[in-house]
């Protein structure tokens, strides 16, 4: 295929060119693979200051989605590429193959740095998905840390560098000019931007930005960072937020009031306890959605609210595909269960094959994870519905599923974003954390805080 880029994808390959230490913030579906890979091109072909890439990606991104842009466009086509995943001894002949790009997906890096016993040759690093390097203590991010001096080209490209907060960011560029920025100790950038929020005695918990410091950070990091967003590049199918929402029995909200308010639960298949903030969102959420695990790890059910409704949804859309997103193992198996019953044909969506069925249109509803589904992959061919059964507090993954549908190359000129809600629960928390992108750590902390 004959790559025509937008002008901003013209824009952001010549950054890279530009740039030895670049990142680049793109929406989904903006094509941030096919620009990478023609910068790489021409550093390698036509400039000749590379001559070995390491791109580290999820798992499901470095097996197919980097191999199939490799060979889709006609000016990319011709680059070798080996991808390391499998067993050690197919990772190691991957590792060993002369080939212009080396694929790995994250779960690798420390294998391939560490255990490998091969050297670590590369002098470009292409990091898609940077946001997964958040973590200092990772050993992904400290193994990467060993041989990053190494390296004379990085890129980091994602959509979404701080999903959970401002703190996201040091690790990020940390990895990415080694410390030039924003330091080369978390401390000295913490005690720069933020001050403490929640404490026990000596111990933070959280901290929130001092005045000024998000426009501060930003400074720092301009003169390697572009950020673009689609709907400002892209004529974008129109997106439609709804919320479907369900009222629990009074019976039910009781129960629900009752493990809110006293942390523990006793009923008659068993006893709930949440120890924490943590532990007392999951079980709200949960209980939110219709059943819960007890202490015992068995399923205790709540209500049936939520599945009435999806069987609603499903019927109104006449036969439309849609998705369906879920968060609990429990609300997979009451699901599939419903369905079934229904006379709903419906597959999990979790695997290569699965997510080829979904975008040709062989899937009817698709039952989805956020967290198996999201970076890299193409779902928007499938259908141009989805429907959030049970809600989650990571903002990063919420917006890169809704992104695998709402996307450039959706064929629908509308993209349908359901939210089945349960009134008077912490479902309306996480949905208004959502909203204003806040669904992190501290909103689920505050919102627990609230409902207790």
């Amino acid at each position: 295929m004959i790559y025509r880029p937008h002008k901003y994808q013209e824009y952001a390959k010549d950054f890279i060119i530009d740039h030895p230490e670049a990142a680049v913030f793109l929406d989904c579906g903006m094509g941030k693979s096919v620009l990478t890979l023609s910068a790489i091109d021409e550093l390698m072909y036509e400039r000749f200051e590379i001559r070995r890439v390491l791109v580290i990606a999820p798992l499901r991104v470095a097996k197919n989605t980097w191999p199939e842009e490799i060979r889709k466009w006609d000016h990319t086509r011709y680059l070798t590429y080996s991808v390391i995943t499998g067993g050690p001894e197919k990772r190691r002949e991957a590792m060993m193959s002369d080939a212009d790009i080396h694929i790995v997906n994250r779960e690798n890096v420390a294998w391939m740095i560490e255990k490998s016993g091969i050297p670590f040759d590369y002098d470009m690093i292409v990091v898609d998905e940077l946001s997964s390097f958040k973590n200092s203590d990772a050993k992904r991010f400290r193994s990467l840390m060993k041989v990053r001096p190494k390296v004379k080209r990085i890129v980091g490209l994602t959509g979404t560098p701080s999903s959970n907060s401002l703190m996201d960011l040091w690790a990020e560029f940390r990895l990415l000019d080694m410390g030039e920025r924003l330091g080369k100790f978390k401390s000295n950038y913490t005690s720069n931007y933020f001050r403490p929020d929640r404490m026990n005695g000596y111990v933070v918990y959280s901290y929130k930005p001092l005045p000024g410091a998000e426009d501060r950070i930003y400074e720092r990091i301009s003169d390697i960072t572009i950020s673009m967003a689609a709907r400002d590049y892209l004529d974008m199918p129109e997106r439609i937020d709804t919320n479907v929402s369900v009222e629990l029995s009074n019976k039910e909200s009781i129960a629900y009031k009752e493990l809110k308010k006293e942390l523990i639960l006793t009923l008659p298949d068993g006893e709930i306890t949440a120890a924490n903030a943590a532990s007392l969102s999951g079980k709200l959420l949960q209980m939110a959605s219709g059943a819960v695990y007890t202490d015992d790890s068995d399923v205790i059910h709540i209500h049936d609210r939520k599945l009435d409704a999806l069987e609603d949804q499903i019927e109104a859309a006449n036969g439309k595909p849609v998705l369906v997103a879920y968060w609990f193992k429990h609300d997979l198996a009451r699901i599939q269960d419903r369905l079934k019953e229904a006379g709903i044909a419906f597959e999990t969506i979790d695997t290569d094959a699965s997510i080829a069925r979904w975008n040709r249109g062989e899937i009817a509803v698709g039952l989805i994870h956020p967290a198996s589904a999201g970076h890299g992959l193409n779902l928007q061919n499938g259908g141009s519905t989805i429907i959030w059964f049970s809600l989650t507090w990571s903002l990063e993954l919420y917006q890169q599923l809704n992104a695998r549908l709402w996307r450039q190359g959706q064929k629908d000129r509308t993209v349908v974003v359901q939210h089945i809600i349960a009134n008077g629960t912490i479902d309306e928390r996480v949905m208004r954390a959502l909203e204003t992108k806040d669904a992190g750590q501290q909103a689920l902390i505050d919102a627990v805080r609230a409902e207790i």
